[in-house]
Parts: structure tokens; C-alpha cells; sequence
């Protein structure tokens, strides 16, 4: 699958936005306007403005509303999330070039809340997902003590674990530890 750079960084941070979620960390990872304010550092959110309280309640309820697709049943629903979430974000595209990118199209509005924003942006590049028919790239993280969301990019679409290295590595490494315990048994 072929995913442009804007896409790619959108829907990176939605995932880091989906994983700032209780559900996913085990506690608020949006829990004042500090991590906010590190969370737009982090994903390189351009066109931001002055936050408040409000935009940090607003950006939660957009999160609210990226998981809702991330758990949808089917195209159909994951689509009818999408386009309400872009529409009520007032999607305005345009071409830019800014910040040493080559040209690329921003979905937000210019002056757009960071909340409209993130869901303009993160929305459409979900919407190219369900487009080119790989919805099901939108993954939850297979090792049993972890919720963490992720977009699977691999070329066969057979990676389970939001990170190899921490989950994946886990779970071989009990594995091998309960195989070695079965044989010494």
C-alpha cells in the first residue's frame, strides 16, 4: 500500500491521539494542557494556536470518536463516523508548503481549533484507508495486557503488536519460558 508522507503523519498521530486514551494507557494520557501542548510538540502539529481548557476537552472528544472507527464493524460505519467528523471539522482543503515540506494538502481550515483540525486531517487520512479497502490495517495490540492501537503498514498485514520490541518480544519470550518449563517438566 502506498501511503503519501501527510497521510502517514496523520495517521500516526491518531494513533498517538487514540493511545493517550485510558483505555489504551491505563490512565489519562491527556490529563492537563501540558501533555496536550506535548502531544502537539511530539506529532509536529502545524497551524496551532493558543490552547485552553476547551480544546483540551474538545481534542479528547475527537480521540472519543478516532476509537469509535478504530472499533467499527465494517466500512460502512467506520465511513459514516468518518464523514461526519470531517464535516463537522469544516474541511477546507488547501495546498501548502510549509516548514521545508514539498507541496501537500492541509484538510483544516486556516484558523481551525486543534480539535477540528486533528479530526480534519486524521479523518481524511482514515477516509483514504477505507477508500483503497484496508480498514483493517486499523489494529489493536495482540498481546493480552495491551490496548494499544496501531495502523499495520507491513506489506502482508501480519503485524499484531503495537511494537516488536516491547509486546511482541514479550509474549515470544513466555512462550519460550513455558516450552522450556513443559520439556523440563
Amino acid at each position: 500500500m502506498l501511503i503519501n508522507h501527510d497521510t502517514r503523519c496523520a495517521l500516526d498521530c491518531v494513533v498517538d491521539l487514540i493511545n493517550t486514551a485510558p483505555e489504551s494507557e491505563g490512565s489519562e494520557g491527556l490529563f492537563d494542557l501540558e501533555a496536550l501542548h506535548d502531544f502537539v510538540a511530539r506529532n509536529r502539529v502545524s497551524d496551532v494556536g493558543r490552547l485552553g481548557e476547551s480544546d483540551l476537552t474538545a481534542v479528547r472528544g475527537v480521540r472519543d470518536r478516532f476509537t469509535e472507527v478504530f472499533g467499527s464493524s465494517g466500512d460502512r460505519t467506520a465511513a459514516e463516523l468518518i464523514n461526519t467528523l470531517v464535516a463537522e471539522a469544516g474541511t477546507t482543503p488547501r495546498l501548502t508548503d510549509h516548514d521545508g515540506y514539498d507541496w501537500h494538502v492541509h484538510y483544516f481550515a486556516p484558523g481551525a481549533s486543534l480539535a477540528h483540525h486533528l479530526a480534519a486531517d486524521g479523518g481524511m487520512a482514515l477516509a483514504f484507508l477505507v477508500v483503497a479497502g484496508e480498514r483493517e490495517r486499523l489494529r489493536r495490540c495482540a498481546a493480552p495486557d495491551c490496548r494499544r492501537a496501531f495502523v499495520d503498514l507491513s506489506r502482508n498485514r501480519s503485524r499484531r503488536y503495537c511494537d516488536s520490541r516491547t509486546c511482541g518480544n514479550r509474549l515470544h519470550v513466555a512462550a519460550y519460558r513455558a516450552r522450556q518449563r513443559e520439556a523440563a517438566g
